[in-house]
């Protein structure tokens, strides 16, 4: 049976278990990002929280947090992006999620960025309408090894 999901505004409350789904090895991995330290995921909550042009969710799956999702502006385009932790992954939550939050937001279009090896993620997006357009290779930074990434867009 498929898990109720519901979104709702993240709280400081959440971020303690969503430092911990953002510091899990398997799912770093997997999104092929560096965590967050504990200082530097308090920063980044701290200005998402306090800017009202981010739409920051708490992702609930049978009333158990499961992860975040957020729609942001990066390089210059809205954005969006999500973060399971990976005991809910596999269950649909993910989909559920991005479409949630795709229907708070009317306006298009809407970008994503994916490391090309996160298939899963890139399967989510296509269920809720983005659409590949390149792929490129994007630079190391503080939070991103060097990686090939799938753009994609939702018009």
């Amino acid at each position: 049976m498929s898990p109720l999901v519901q979104l709702r505004p993240v709280q400081t409350d959440d971020l303690p278990a969503l430092f911990e789904h953002q510091a899990d090895p398997a799912s770093v991995n997997m999104a092929v990002v560096f965590p967050r330290d504990a200082e530097a995921f308090a920063a980044h909550w701290t200005k998402i929280l306090a800017d009202p042009s981010v739409i920051a969710r708490a992702v609930i799956a049978d009333d158990e947090l499961a992860g975040s999702a957020s729609c942001f502006e990066m390089d210059g385009l809205r954005s969006v992006g999500y973060w399971i932790a990976r005991e809910h992954w596999g269950r649909g939550i993910a989909t559920r999620a991005v479409a949630l939050l795709l229907a708070e937001i009317p306006k298009r279009p809407l970008h994503a960025r994916v490391a090309r090896s996160n298939a899963a993620s890139i399967r989510v997006l296509e269920k809720n309408g983005f659409v590949v357009t390149a792929y490129r290779v994007s630079p190391a930074d503080g939070r991103f090894p060097e990686c090939e990434e799938a753009i994609l867009v939702l018009l």
